[in-house]
């Protein structure tokens, strides 16, 4: 199979950080995320800084491991289906770092901010039930007592919340049995007692970047155990959160390093291919790319104050 050429690797990067030439098409700015964002809040405080994670502890190694498939695949549009992923929305949209999301407002799923219909026909095609019900988003790291599902291991309630909720509510794809085990994982993994001191952190380029990193280290971990499928979908989720960094470095000044992430992002383009190919070299390749992402991060993060992670030009954007 003929790998995949620079022009075809461009827009895969576009594409797998969810439709970033679709948001400059339909709200005239490079943020996707803007396209949910209650007009009531503010753009500079809402996208400019994160909710802190309220991950606990993994208890062993695998444990760990399933939770990194989880948090990668929380974060991946691609684990959704239909108008969901074509519009770049993941798990972690409505649950910002796995908690709830106040400011999402979406358009004919939304009523006030911070509340969604996971029964609209906009996203289902199976459990659209033709009826405006928007409920408020929980709050994933709050009391598990405030939850409708069980997280107890036993019976698998939560196993099976969430496969409906990725295969019914959202159109998406039958998710590989260790992804969804992932998934789980991660949520029973989240608790109040975990929780930093400190609610929210600045949105740095290093932390996406990061984010693509743990993504594919859990690939290259899913390889080694023969699981090709579940190291597509991490290899995957790489390229997306590597989307959300090149969305933000928008402006002639900053050619270079979104040169540099159009050429890590064929470097994951080619590794799929490869993984899908059953070709041996792939975790090769992926090793070989986390190895050089040291090189090219360094050149975006210092010309992050350049970019849309910078408050100040955050602030023109949403005023322009």
């Amino acid at each position: 199979m003929d790998r995949p050429g620079p022009r075809a690797a461009a827009l895969g990067l576009v594409l797998a950080g969810a439709a970033v030439v679709g948001a400059f098409a339909t709200t005239g700015t490079p943020l996707r995320a803007l396209r949910w964002l209650s007009p009531e809040a503010d753009p500079v405080q809402v996208l400019g800084s994160a909710p802190t994670e309220c991950l606990s502890p993994a208890p062993d190694a695998e444990t760990a491991y399933r939770i990194e498939v989880g948090r990668a695949a929380f974060r991946s549009p691609l684990l959704l289906g239909g108008q969901a992923a074509r519009a770049g929305l993941a798990c972690e949209s409505c649950h910002r770092e796995g908690r709830s999301n106040p400011d999402f407002q979406f358009p004919g799923v939304s009523g006030r901010p911070g509340t969604a219909d996971v029964t609209s026909s906009l996203f289902s095609s199976r459990r659209g039930d033709g009826i405006d019900n928007p409920k408020p988003i929980p709050d994933l790291s709050g009391p598990p007592a405030a939850l409708k599902v069980s997280r107890a291991p036993e019976g698998r309630a939560l196993e099976g919340f969430v496969h409906g909720l990725v295969v019914d509510e959202f159109d998406g794809a039958e998710p590989p049995p260790a992804v969804l085990d992932g998934l789980a994982t991660y949520v029973r993994a989240l608790s109040p007692a975990a929780c930093p001191a400190q609610g929210r952190r600045p949105l740095r380029a290093a932390d996406l970047i990061e984010d693509a990193r743990r993504a594919a280290r859990a690939g290259l971990a899913a390889q080694a155990r023969g699981d090709t499928a579940t190291a597509v979908v991490m290899v995957q989720a790489a390229r997306s959160r590597l989307g959300l960094v090149f969305e933000r470095y928008d402006g002639p000044d900053l050619a270079k390093p979104r040169a540099d992430l159009l050429a890590a992002d064929r470097g994951l383009a080619d590794v799929l291919v490869r993984l899908r190919d059953r070709d041996p070299a792939a975790p090769v390749r992926l090793r070989a790319w986390l190895d050089r992402s040291d090189a090219w991060s360094r050149g975006l993060l210092a010309a992050e104050p350049r970019s849309l992670f910078d408050p100040r030009r955050l602030a023109a954007l949403s005023r322009g």
